[in-house]
């Protein structure tokens, strides 16, 4: 066996191990068809108030520009589908967010993972990235063979669905590369179909400044009112254009006890949530993302909710 190969097994294997649904490997350089796509993306305005998705443009295309000599991207999938979700009628919030915020929770991880390349192929230099650098993370997984993007904008994969996290380890090591698989979204429409505000505005292209999650966590501003009613009672992220994806009937539970949601959130109504203290959202969504878009924040969702 070649060292690419050996240690491309090794990793796959360890990543596995480390409780990863899959990874896939692909090649360090230009990305060369997503550089027009993400070009027309902003020039159309599509990140909203997102402004620092127009910085870095350079660096979200090209990944030896973020870590010098790269010559691998591992890409990593961290399934976060919940074994219950929240009671019937009430405000919510989406399936990702339940349980203890996945930036801690994958960074932990991929550290184990490039502590393990280190120790058992010797001095390999990188970074771990969990959506948190300019790095094009559905573009490099659907490159390293983990799926395809789907009309919706997010990957997609055969038997799992697309209720994962993705994240990346960019790497000096040279390995074996996985091949693109194809398109299995057929003449499905029923993301876009779907869509309360239809930010889905043609396959494969979402305006990110009409998206649900968009307005529930980004926007610091106060919600454009031509959108009331339009919510579906979701206030912090949306997860319909996966919900009513065909592929997600494939969504196993996952098996990571950090992800399990504080018991609390499953069980609250609209009338809890209406009256929801600091003191109770501090201790519900103690270690969750949902604490990024602050108490004041979620008021101001909810108010925007039942107006």
């Amino acid at each position: 066996m070649n060292s690419k190969l050996k240690h491309t097994t090794l990793i796959k294997t360890e990543a596995k191990r480390l409780g990863f649904l899959s990874c896939g490997i692909s090649k360090a350089d230009f990305l060369e068809d997503e550089a027009p796509r993400l070009e027309n993306w902003l020039n159309n305005n599509m990140h909203g108030e997102m402004r620092y998705m127009e910085n870095h443009f350079d660096k979200r295309l090209d990944p030896t520009k973020l870590v010098e000599g790269s010559k691998s991207v591992v890409s990593l999938l961290l399934n976060y589908f919940p074994e219950e979700t929240q009671c019937q009628n009430t405000f919510k919030v989406s399936k990702y967010a339940y349980g203890t915020d996945y930036h801690f929770v994958i960074k932990d991880k991929l550290k184990s993972l490039l502590h393990f390349i280190q120790d058992e192929i010797g001095e390999v230099s990188g970074r771990a990235f969990v959506d948190s650098a300019p790095v094009l993370d559905k573009a490099w997984a659907a490159k390293s063979g983990l799926g395809w993007i789907g009309k919706h904008s997010n990957l997609l994969t055969q038997q799992v669905g697309s209720f994962y996290f993705i994240a990346e380890l960019i790497i000096d090591l040279d390995l074996e590369y996985d091949s693109v698989t194809t398109d299995h979204c057929g003449t499905c429409t029923a993301c876009i179909d779907a869509c309360p505000t239809e930010a889905i505005t043609e396959p494969y292209v979402v305006d990110g400044s009409k998206c649900i999650s968009y307005f529930t966590i980004e926007l610091k501003e106060n919600i454009p009112s031509e959108f009331k009613g339009q919510f579906d009672d979701w206030m912090f992220g949306c997860d319909v254009c996966q919900d009513v994806c065909p592929w997600n009937r494939f969504s196993k539970p996952h098996n990571e006890p950090l992800f399990n949601p504080h018991p609390e959130l499953l069980s609250m109504t609209k009338k809890d949530w209406e009256e929801i203290t600091q003191e109770t959202f501090s201790k519900v969504f103690k270690k969750s993302a949902v604490k990024r878009t602050k108490f004041s924040g979620l008021k101001r969702n909810i108010n925007f909710l039942k107006e």
